[in-house]
């Protein structure tokens, strides 16, 4: 009997491997991932820009909420943004990676 190649299985496995590549893409270039504490749609002001270097415990983004805006995730620590995967209107999840800062 003939497989599936697109079954639920081999999905999430490429899935995985492909998250896995750019994690390690990521960690190769000495980046740390920045994650979202908070679920929401993301708003321009507080947004940083990649070049911006920043402090533990500065804004990265903010995200407008039931009770208005507020921060969805901070620096875990200081240096310079490298990339923002996330974009003024666009819905986060909390744990989703926001942006990778260089230590």
């Amino acid at each position: 009997m003939r497989k599936k190649f697109f079954s639920v299985k081999n999905i999430f496995v490429i899935s995985l491997v492909m998250i896995l590549a750019f994690a390690s893409f990521a960690f190769a270039a000495g980046a740390i991932a920045q994650t979202s504490s908070l679920a929401g749609t993301v708003v321009a002001e507080g947004l940083v820009v990649p070049g911006t270097m920043v402090s533990e415990g500065q804004v990265l983004v903010k995200v407008k909420t039931i009770a208005g805006t507020a921060a969805a995730a901070r620096a875990n620590c200081s240096g310079k943004v490298v990339s923002v995967s996330v974009s003024p209107g666009s819905s986060i999840v909390a744990g989703q990676v926001v942006a990778n800062v260089q230590p």
